[in-house]
């Protein structure tokens, strides 16, 4: 059968910043039908695990990737197509000549002496090197000739391990075993980094390093906004709403403030602005190990209820796995809050290509004073970190004044 009834399956890009992803699990196995829309595959990316829905149906021929593997973006990881259709070489991996003379010097890799390659799967490559198979003496039983797994642990199974093969490169550091010699830092453990853990490593490095920070910080009068609130949570008792949390009152409050200050909605990027007509306000979340910042968007449109549902809808995607591109790549502003921990003030890592991003303190009783009387206060610190190339000193200070000025008058929030 000619091999356009075979189609490659790529691995998609499903976030803005992914550049490989991690085969988790097949859902489909070779031989299975495939429809379209139905999900093909569960796929690690720099920000979540996600299910990948076959855009084409028919019979899944070949899985190329397998389990627990990585790939770059557009690498080919399965082909669906007719049964029985003639699957074509794997990119790198040119099909042996016919006439080719039986290689002298195989390996487990099913190299010879002349150089060719028989046709094989990855997963059975890294198998029969891991066994000690020569793969080079396999009769295939895969789509095409292919060896697959089951005839490398077939052979594995059937016959003895040839010597061993020259030692492999020296491995990367592992952890000390148990009972080693302490060294002056004690027993030292290394912990690979997951794909999310890896790409918020970079992209803060590449903030810090390229994106030129400053940092303003005012106090803020939270008694009005608590009092606020608490009315809200009265009103609500017993309706089985979400009660808004001082964050999505902060949320609220910058969007607002967007509204004004519009180079504070933007980014720098390529030596010119860019100003957003949407205001989107990212809110930074704590994931397992990591941070990801999923997005309210049109904050500046929405209420107080609607901003609270939405911020709780996306903690829970983000905690389950379950978030999605969109939602982690739209932001125009982030906030991030400290506050529950007991942090007084910080200063935040603006999440580039944004303008800046508001650190949140907590909100304490202290000392105030009003009408020239020191009485008791609920007092909030907050931070804007600022990308200096679009947010100018003047800039960010009047921004911040009139988040300020809205929480602290909190009946704005409701406009």
């Amino acid at each position: 059968m000619a091999e356009t009834a075979v189609q490659d399956v790529a691995m998609p890009r499903l976030s803005d910043s992914m550049e490989e992803g991690t085969v988790l699990n097949w859902r489909k196995q070779v031989g299975d039908e495939v429809a379209v829309g139905e999900e093909l595959v569960e796929i690690e990316t720099d920000k979540a695990n996600m299910g990948y829905e076959a855009d084409v149906a028919g019979t899944l021929l070949e899985i190329v990737v397998a389990e627990n593997e990585t790939a770059p973006v557009g690498a080919v990881i399965a082909r669906i197509g007719e049964p029985g259709a003639e699957l074509p070489s794997t990119p790198g991996e040119p099909e042996p000549a016919p006439t080719a003379p039986a290689p002298t010097a195989p390996t487990a890799d099913g190299h010879g002496s002349n150089g060719g390659r028989v046709k094989a799967s990855p997963l059975a490559r890294r198998i029969a090197r891991e066994l000690g198979v020569d793969i080079s003496l396999l009769s295939g039983t895969g789509p095409g000739g292919r060896i697959v797994k089951k005839d490398v642990e077939g052979a594995a199974g059937s016959t003895p391990p040839p010597a061993p093969a020259a030692p492999a490169p020296t491995p990367a550091p592992v952890p000390v075993a148990p009972g080693s010699p302490e060294t002056a830092k004690g027993q030292v453990e290394y912990v690979e980094l997951t794909k999310l853990q890896q790409v918020v490593a970079r992209r803060m490095s590449e903030s810090k390093a390229t994106a030129p920070h400053f940092y303003l910080t005012t106090e803020v009068d939270m008694g009005a906004a608590v009092a606020a609130r608490a009315r809200i949570k009265a009103h609500l008792a017993g309706e089985g709403e979400v009660v808004p949390s001082f964050n999505d009152m902060i949320v609220k409050a910058c969007a607002i403030a967007l509204r004004k200050f519009p180079r504070a909605n933007g980014a720098y990027r390529d030596g010119r602005f860019e100003l957003y007509s949407r205001i989107n306000v990212g809110i930074a979340v704590a994931a397992q190990d990591a941070l990801v910042v999923p997005t309210v968007f049109d904050a500046d449109k929405k209420g107080l209820r609607e901003i609270a549902a939405d911020a709780r809808a996306l903690a829970a995607k983000v905690r389950d796995g379950r978030v999605t591109p969109p939602e982690l790549s739209g932001g125009t502003f982030s906030v991030s809050n400290l506050g529950m921990y007991g942090i007084k003030s910080f200063g935040a890592i603006v999440n580039s290509p944004q303008a800046g991003i508001l650190a949140v303190g907590e909100i304490a009783d202290r000392p105030v004073v009003k009408d020239g009387q020191v009485v008791p206060g609920k007092v909030m610190e907050m931070t804007l970190s600022c990308d200096h190339r679009i947010l100018y000193g003047a800039d960010g200070a009047e921004f911040l004044a009139e988040v300020k000025r809205i929480l602290e008058e909190p009946l704005a929030l409701s406009l």
